[in-house]
């Protein structure tokens, strides 16, 4: 129970990689939070799960594309569960298209969730973070690989991610706060699954001929979160399979 008495916000908690960290962080004893968006069912799903197990959990809607929705998601935590400890900025979107073809809307929507959503939540957590705080970004090995074409605009956004973690961990490091960056290879996700002819393409980039499990990307994300990591910032970790080798 490393993270008891602690309270975390997992954005986009719902589903994936989101929901494993949820449900990890609270099996280590944090009470958490979850933000969901479109699928009431799902966060249900999730905090039901994490309830089922004798954790704490509560969901709130917020499109992680609204600034507003997104600092109301904030204050929420805080109202509720009289503070906040970690920051998981994993909400994101994928639009996979070469640049030429790409429409406007949909770089718009990609950049507001991938970048400003974790630029305002961050904003709005470091209002309420101490010393111990963690804020963990989920970003991408696409980051430094991009092997397909139609990629470059969300590698884009998950570049700014990493410089992002390393420029606020600079800012933040005095106050005993940690910034870290996770940048997960191909990982069984209803996005990703692993059973798609893609997944047979990848999986020949990499090392470890597999994909991950959300579980695993959790596992790391509860060590970014706990006591044993505070020296420990501005890091960017590939957890990947050795697809950036």
């Amino acid at each position: 129970m490393k993270l008891s008495g602690k309270v975390a916000l997992v954005t986009g908690g719902s589903r994936g990689i989101g929901a494993a960290i949820a449900k990890r962080l609270a099996r280590e004893g944090a009470k958490v939070a979850i933000t969901w968006s479109t699928n009431p069912d799902k966060a249900t799903e999730v905090v039901g799960s994490i309830k089922a197990a004798g954790g704490h959990a509560i969901a709130i809607q917020a499109d992680s594309a609204n600034p507003a929705d997104i600092r109301r998601a904030v204050a929420s935590v805080v109202e509720q569960e009289g503070g906040l400890d970690i920051l998981i900025n994993n909400a994101g979107v994928a639009t996979m298209v070469p640049v030429e073809e790409f429409q406007e809307a949909d770089f718009d929507r990609l950049i507001a969730v991938n970048v400003k959503g974790v630029y305002v939540a961050t904003q709005e957590a470091l209002r309420h973070l101490k010393a111990g705080g963690r804020i963990i970004n989920i970003g991408s090995i696409n980051a430094e690989v991009v092997p397909f074409p139609g990629m470059a605009i969300y590698a884009m956004s998950k570049a700014a991610i990493a410089t992002f973690t390393r420029g606020l961990a600079r800012e933040v490091g005095a106050r005993g706060i940690t910034v870290n960056n996770i940048q997960p290879g191909p990982v069984n996700t209803d996005m990703n699954p692993a059973d798609s002819d893609f997944a047979e393409t990848l999986r020949g980039l990499m090392a470890v001929p597999r994909y991950g499990s959300a579980e695993e990307i959790a596992g790391l994300a509860a060590y970014l979160a706990s006591d044993e990591s505070a020296f420990v910032t501005g890091a960017s970790w590939n957890i990947d399979g050795g697809f950036a080798l």
